[in-house]
């Protein structure tokens, strides 16, 4: 080997050593990015797990308050009727008194005290009466159950009222029955 060869072969040894141990230096370096994506793996997988949990737990809840307000929706259909039944309660114990009298005019005067307890029962949960006689006739209010001529009344009011008709806050719950004048 020549001095020249052995130059060369040298030159050749320290690039392959300097080589290396950028090599060395990049490997290790990638190391602990490897350990530090690691670490940032068990986190992400831990929050993950944390999720999952929380979801389950939120979803348990969420089918309890779902039984909780069904039985409450329930409970409150079923007993919905339950402050106008006591209200009647009253007069119909007072329609037992009225029935035990034995003067007409106390049978009357009961009668009629029943009868106001009723109106006020009524009102008191938005029942009122409808409107008819001598009234325009309205088709959503009245039921025209006869047409009549009447120089009395003008062209499309109600002569008669046949039936009461009655309002629930803000719906029809029974038609006047009626009958209008037709010219």
């Amino acid at each position: 080997m020549t001095d020249e060869n052995k130059g060369e072969t040298e030159v050749e040894t320290q690039d392959f050593e300097e080589k290396f141990e950028e090599l060395e230096k990049e490997l290790i370096q990638k190391d602990v990015e490897i350990e530090k994506l690691k670490s940032d793996l068990e986190k992400s997988e831990a929050e993950t797990q944390e999720y999952i949990s929380l979801s389950q737990r939120l979803q348990a809840d969420f089918e309890n308050f779902k039984k909780i307000t069904d039985k409450r929706n329930k409970d409150l259909v079923k007993f919905a009727n339950e402050n106008v039944i006591k209200d009647f309660l009253d007069c119909y114990e007072d329609f037992g008194r009225a029935l035990e009298t034995e003067n007409d005019e106390d049978l009357r005067k009961g009668i009629e005290l029943i009868y106001n307890k009723f109106t006020d029962v009524l009102t008191k949960e938005g029942v009122s009466e409808i409107p008819a006689k001598g009234e325009k006739f309205d088709l959503n209010k009245h039921e025209a159950l006869m047409v009549q001529e009447s120089d009395e009344v003008e062209n499309g009011y109600v002569i008669e009222e046949l039936m009461k008709g009655y309002m629930y806050k803000d719906k029809v719950l029974k038609y006047s029955k009626v009958i209008v004048c037709k010219k």
